[in-house]
């Protein structure tokens, strides 16, 4: 059952630079030259719930809003209270400083969420501050009738698939995504950001906004190694089958196992591991 999502986001997003280019020396073989280079750029960003913190994370900018949607659904922040406006926030400083701020407002409805300790690196996920049970305690697993089967041969296409709509990491190549795909194979959505978690969190944000969460209709795609953070968001968004190109952890198949997902690793030139279901 899809849960509708009536969100105003006012004061819509600012295009914010997403690269830099600097000058750089290229070294070769033979030869040294000057040439300018793109660089991704990251920055801090604030996530507020109803005025109260929740995290301070390391993004690239754009899509914000998703990002402050979808990182508090996975952390369980919303408990299903409705989310009626994602602003960015000004903090009485520089002017810069307010679009590195976003606020997600439930009026109020949403439990008051303990801060996270220091700055999210662009890496990090819950970084073992949650453990499996305690998920379990909130997530139930799905339910296979709910859930679209993928064809082994489809997953075999998805990297490639999403590849062509990576632009961010064909200028920099310093860029994970994320990426949702059907039964078809056809990828319905992309986001790059150079935080792998910020990138599921971008997607799930989005989906949420849309009212299209639980995804049970719908694979994800990530371009790193499938962690338990990873198949957290994929459990807590619906998503009943998650590809990765590179490896899982031992926690990352017990969790999915539990869940009830279906997890593929090293989806790469043509062949890929399922580590489950066993």
């Amino acid at each position: 059952m899809r849960r509708s999502v009536a969100a105003n986001r006012s004061l819509c997003p600012v295009a914010r630079k997403r690269t830099d280019q600097i000058l750089v020396v290229k070294i070769g073989k033979d030869a040294q030259r000057r040439a300018p280079d793109d660089l991704v750029v990251e920055e801090p960003m604030s996530i507020q719930l109803d005025g109260h913190l929740v995290a301070t994370t390391m993004r690239t900018p754009g899509h914000d809003y998703e990002l402050a949607v979808g990182f508090c659904h996975a952390d369980g922040l919303l408990a299903g209270a409705p989310i009626l406006t994602v602003r960015y926030c000004a903090n009485g400083s520089a002017v810069e400083s307010e679009f590195n701020i976003v606020t997600v407002e439930t009026g109020g409805l949403a439990p008051v969420p303990t801060p996270r300790l220091g700055t999210t690196s662009s890496s990090c996920g819950l970084c073992g501050s949650q453990s499996l049970d305690e998920l379990t305690d909130r997530l139930s697993p799905l339910s296979g009738d709910s859930l679209v089967v993928f064809e082994p041969e489809l997953i075999l296409q998805i990297p490639q698939r999403v590849q062509s709509s990576q632009q961010l990491f064909a200028l920099t190549g310093a860029v994970h995504a994320a990426a949702t795909f059907d039964s078809e194979g056809n990828i319905l959505l992309v986001r790059e950001d150079v935080g792998r978690h910020n990138a599921v969190d971008k997607v799930v944000g989005k989906l949420l906004l849309d009212g299209q969460i639980p995804a049970h209709s719908l694979g994800l795609f990530v371009s790193g190694r499938a962690s338990f953070e990873m198949v957290q968001k994929a459990w807590a968004a619906g998503f009943g089958t998650l590809v990765s190109v590179s490896a899982p952890t031992s926690l990352a198949v017990q969790t999915a196992r539990r869940a009830g997902i279906s997890l593929y690793g090293f989806v790469r030139d043509g062949s890929a591991v399922r580590y489950s279901p066993a």
